[in-house]
Parts: C-alpha cells; sequence; structure tokens
C-alpha cells in the first residue's frame, strides 16, 4: 500500500446522516443562490465574486494533484510501455466518442431546428458583444495549441492555469524517475507522501464548496434572469435534452458493454457532479474525481493519464454544444449550409476543441474560431446566444465530467487494470477497507 493509501488507512466510518454529507450542503447552496438571485436580482449579481473566488481556490490545488497523481502512477509502473498503451488507448476513445458528440448535435439541430423562424437580419446584431472572444479565437488553432502545451520554464507549468502544461512536465519527470529506477525511490515516497499532504489540504478546501455554488448560482440567476431563459428556451432545452439522451443512452450503452450501470457511476458521483452543477466547472471537482476513480478499482497510473488528458481532449458536452449552437445561428440568419460547409464545420470542430484546452472560456471561444472558417454564418451571430451560455455551460460541464469519468473506467477495463470488485462495492454504495485520500473519516462528501 502506497503512503498516500496508508495516511488514511482506517475502519470505514459509519453511515451518517443527510445533513452531515458534503452534496447536502451543496445542494442547499445551490437552492438559496436561485432563490437570492430570483427574489433579490442586483444582491445575486454582486456575489460573483464569492462563486469565483472558490473555482479559484479550487484551481489553486489542481496543479499539484494532477503533477503528483501522474508522477508517482509512471514512476510506480513497472514498465514504461505501459504508460505510452494507456495514452493511446485513451486518445482512440477520446477521437471516437468526440466525433460521435459533434455528429450527434449536428443530427439534433437538423432534427429540432432550433433557430428556424428567428429570421434574424446579422446587421442588427451587436458585433461589438464577441469582440473579445474573436480576438481570443487565435488560440485554438493547431499551432497556438502546440505552442501552448510546453511551458517557457519548469516552473511556468504550475502558474499558467494549463492542464496540459503541467501533465507534460509531470510525464516527463515520471519518466526520468522510472528510467532512473531505484536510486529515485526516495524521491518517489517522498512525492508519495506529499501527495498524502496535498489531497487533505483539498479536502479542507473542499468545506466551501457550498458557499462557492452559492455564489455562482445566485450571480447566474441574478445577472440574467430565469425569464432570460424565455426566447432561447427550445436550443437550451435542445441541448440539455440532447446532452442527457447522449448520457443516458451512447455512455450507457458503453458503461453496459463494460460491465457497469452508468446510472449507478452517477449516483457514486452525486456530490462532485452537485458541485460542477453549481460552480459551472468541471475543474471544481477534478481532485474529487482522480480519487473517486481510484478507489472505484482503476489503476493509479490509468486514472493519472486519463483523467487529466480528459480535461482537454474528451469534452463530449462541449461538442454537442458547438455543433448544436453553430447550426442554431445559422438558422437564425437565415443561412442554409452545404453539406460541405457542415463537414467542414465538424473538421474545425473537432480540432479547434481540442486547441482550446485551459482556455478560459473554451467552449464560447472554440465556437468563435470554429464559425470563422465559415464565412457565410456571421460570428456576430454569436451574440443571439451570449445571455443563455452560461445557462449552457452548467450541462457542457456535467456532461464532460461523466464523460471522463466513463473513459476512465473503459480505458481501465482495457488495459486488465480495473479491479471489478472495487468498481462493484463503491457503485454499490458498499463500504471499502480503504476510505478514499479525501473521503477520510470525516469525510465532506
Amino acid at each position: 500500500m502506497s503512503a498516500v493509501a496508508t495516511e488514511y488507512a482506517a475502519a470505514p466510518p459509519a453511515k451518517r446522516p443527510l445533513w452531515r454529507h458534503l452534496y447536502f450542503w451543496v445542494l442547499v447552496g445551490i437552492a438559496a443562490g436561485v432563490a437570492l438571485g430570483a427574489l433579490a436580482p442586483a444582491w445575486g449579481a454582486a456575489c460573483e465574486w464569492i462563486g469565483t473566488g472558490f473555482i479559484n481556490l479550487v484551481k489553486m490545488v489542481i496543479a499539484p494533484v494532477i503533477f503528483l497523481t501522474v508522477v508517482t502512477g509512471i514512476a510506480g509502473s513497472r514498465e514504461l510501455r505501459s504508460t505510452g498503451r494507456v495514452a493511446l488507448k485513451a486518445f482512440a476513445y477520446f477521437l471516437f466518442f468526440s466525433t460521435l458528440a459533434l455528429i450527434v448535435g449536428l443530427i439534433v439541430a437538423h432534427l429540432v431546428q432550433p433557430g428556424a423562424g428567428m429570421n434574424v437580419d446579422p446587421a442588427t446584431l451587436d458585433a461589438s458583444k464577441v469582440h473579445g472572444f474573436e480576438e481570443k479565437a487565435h488560440e485554438t488553432t493547431v499551432k497556438g495549441f502546440l505552442l501552448a502545451i510546453i511551458p517557457t520554464t519548469l516552473i511556468s507549468a504550475f502558474t499558467s492555469g494549463s492542464i496540459l502544461q503541467v501533465l507534460f512536465v509531470a510525464i516527463l519527470f515520471g519518466v526520468s524517475l522510472a528510467l532512473v529506477g531505484e536510486p529515485a525511490r526516495p524521491v518517489t515516497d517522498m512525492l508519495e507522501r506529499v501527495g498524502a499532504v496535498v489531497f487533505r489540504l483539498v479536502r479542507i478546501v473542499m468545506y466551501a464548496a457550498p458557499v462557492g455554488a452559492f455564489g455562482a448560482m445566485a450571480f447566474t440567476v441574478g445577472k440574467y434572469g430565469i425569464g432570460a431563459l424565455a426566447n432561447l428556451a427550445w436550443l437550451v432545452g435542445s441541448f440539455y435534452v440532447t446532452a442527457l439522451i447522449f448520457v443516458l443512452v451512447v455512455l450507457g450503452a458503453v458503461a453496459r458493454l463494460s460491465g457497469f450501470s452508468i446510472l449507478k457511476l452517477i449516483r457514486y458521483l452525486k456530490g462532485e457532479l452537485l458541485l460542477v452543477l453549481g460552480t459551472s466547472s468541471s475543474e471544481a471537482a477534478l481532485p474529487a474525481l482522480v480519487d473517486k476513480m481510484e478507489r472505484a478499482g482503476c489503476d493509479k497510473q490509468v486514472v493519472g493519464l486519463v483523467v487529466p488528458l480528459g480535461y482537454s481532449f474528451n469534452l463530449d458536452g462541449t461538442n454537442i454544444y458547438m455543433t448544436l449552437a453553430a447550426l442554431f445561428i445559422a438558422q437564425a440568419t437565415g443561412v442554409e449550409l452545404s453539406l460541405g460547409e457542415q463537414l467542414l464545420l465538424l473538421g474545425v470542430a473537432m480540432l479547434s476543441s481540442k486547441g482550446a484546452a485551459g482556455v478560459t472560456g473554451s467552449g464560447f471561444i472554440t465556437l468563435a474560431a470554429t464559425l470563422a472558417v465559415v464565412p457565410s454564418v456571421p460570428v456576430a451571430g454569436l451574440a443571439l446566444i451570449l445571455g443563455v451560455d452560461r445557462f449552457m455551460s452548467e450541462c457542457r460541464s456535467l456532461t464532460n465530467f461523466i464523460g471522463n469519468a466513463v473513459a476512465t473506467v473503459v480505458v481501465a477495463r482495457w488495459e486488465g487494470a480495473l479491479d471489478r470488485q472495487a468498481l462493484a462495492r463503491a457503485l454499490d454504495g458498499r463500504p471499502d477497507d480503504a476510505p478514499p485520500r479525501i473521503a477520510a473519516e470525516a469525510d465532506p462528501d
């Protein structure tokens, strides 16, 4: 057993009442935020800093969590070939399902026609509202992506806020430790002990989750109002239903073929999903996802590679949103796209969604970059969905999060690195002999 696991090896806690679970208080925070935003919009809008502050607090620990998890996972591997094999299998999975998500969004847009009949004149749109997003769109190019993945210095990877840069450095460092071998064992042991401290820090940070969820929801409802969805409810509703079908049908079928239930997995991750819902950021639950997947029987090395890679390359919710929103704008402005233009839209969306990894507001930015390659669709049309993009971001984040959890289990199974008994125990809610690093005797979850 690693030093990290030993740190928290204790008898499993007795079943506690609902009010002692973190997810209960996150739910309370969400409800209170919605109520404040609806009853006192000005006060709700003023709470933006609370939600932003909590997300920044979580982002503060993401870099060390990824670095320590990946490095110790690779260094503890008996052969480096397995690391490359896991990465290749993960990328194959990501490529297939990311493409499928884009196609699903395209098909639904044709079937539902959410923008049909709006007859918006592009000349009347306020392009200044999306000017900033157009300026950032260049960061989503393949060239920008390749340059962004390599940090300026070893230390800057941890200060840039880029998951990919931290992952790049972690892989190189972990491979170096593995190549050095036994002489580097003290370094690996030290990093595992540092990992125990960092995950305890994560546990402390997570106690602020209900407050963060309250602030984020109060701001969203207070600034945009529940009624803001009225004229674009068809688009928002179509997106939510499409994402739900993708999760339950597509990912549900993948889960069934892999020997587990998607509904049980969602129940297992309910606390993290509520956190994602409240903050509109899947990054807020990244450290907990790493921990939960390890407890569910997925090998540490697989989790350390698949989860961080998935946060950059496996964005099912974002991909559905991109093609659905792009066709909505085309339909709303009366633009008829040819089959060639739609295929071009699909291809560029696939590339730009990868290039936007680590870019703040990447969903909206990548949409701007994608529309830029189809001149017939006015980029100014982004102004049509700017007001409701925040409402769709929750669904994007939830779908991305669930997709990455499924991907981790599937790749672990392909690699023969999945403890099926541990997975069954976790998904059935049965106690385990070794509590996870975050969920110790006073588990905030």
